[in-house]
């Protein structure tokens, strides 16, 4: 489990370094995991985040120490954030990957799709699962009314690291931010090597480098 020492960081050194870490959540008695592929940051002073409209009860956990979780419903799904250092700034899971291991063997993997069936009620490709915000929540289980405004708990849900290493960060700007709102900033963070499994592939035909997007080595800096 993650000290909240590593959330207590500036949210642009947290939503790179969370890539390769392993989501962990208890659903009915059964640990389901995802290890994340896809993050976006948001801080107090950009003007595409929550907190930028102001301290509100629903984004109080925006507002708490590092690793508070902030969950809220997007599309008519929920989706998952964990608060980093300064108030108002925090990281968006955005896609993930599921992750099986002994504490989540690949039995698991019906579960998750049982959680999340595509339109026609059939399971959904074990790549497609979790690639989106409100999918990996899907998948998961995790809901907003039960884990917004929450701190980890070793028990039910929690975020660890296996020994995963990311080689190459794609550094692109974030998905669904108005015209205005600093659709410009570079905040978007994907391992490369999952980059056809995230929202949007960054790398698809077409995207330049340098210009679209960045290549960053593990413990690079953002750009």
């Amino acid at each position: 489990m993650l000290p909240d020492s590593f959330f207590n960081r500036p949210a642009l050194e947290l939503a790179p370094d969370l890539l390769c870490k392993v989501i962990r959540y208890r659903n009915n008695g059964v640990w389901l995991s995802a290890r994340i592929i896809e993050t976006e940051a948001y801080l107090l002073t950009d003007k595409g985040s929550h907190a930028s409209l102001g301290y509100t009860e629903k984004r109080q956990a925006l507002f708490a120490d590092g690793g508070t979780i902030y969950m809220y419903y997007s599309r008519g799904g929920d989706s998952v954030n964990f608060s980093a250092k300064g108030e108002g700034n925090a990281v968006l899971i955005k896609s993930a990957y599921p992750f099986f291991d002994a504490l989540s063997p690949e039995s698991t993997l019906s579960i998750l799709q049982a959680n999340n069936p595509d339109r026609q009620g059939q399971p959904r490709p074990v790549q497609k699962l979790c690639s989106g915000q409100t999918l990996l929540c899907k998948s998961l289980g995790l809901k907003v009314p039960d884990w917004d405004n929450q701190r980890f708990d070793a028990e039910r849900f929690y975020v660890e690291d296996c020994g995963l290493l990311v080689q190459d960060i794609i550094q692109t700007t974030r998905l669904g931010i108005s015209k205005g709102r600093d659709e410009h900033l570079l905040y978007r963070f994907v391992d490369a090597k999952y980059a056809a499994y995230c929202t949007k592939n960054p790398l698809r035909r077409g995207q330049i480098e340098g210009q679209d997007f960045f290549r960053l080595t593990a413990g690079q800096r953002p750009v």
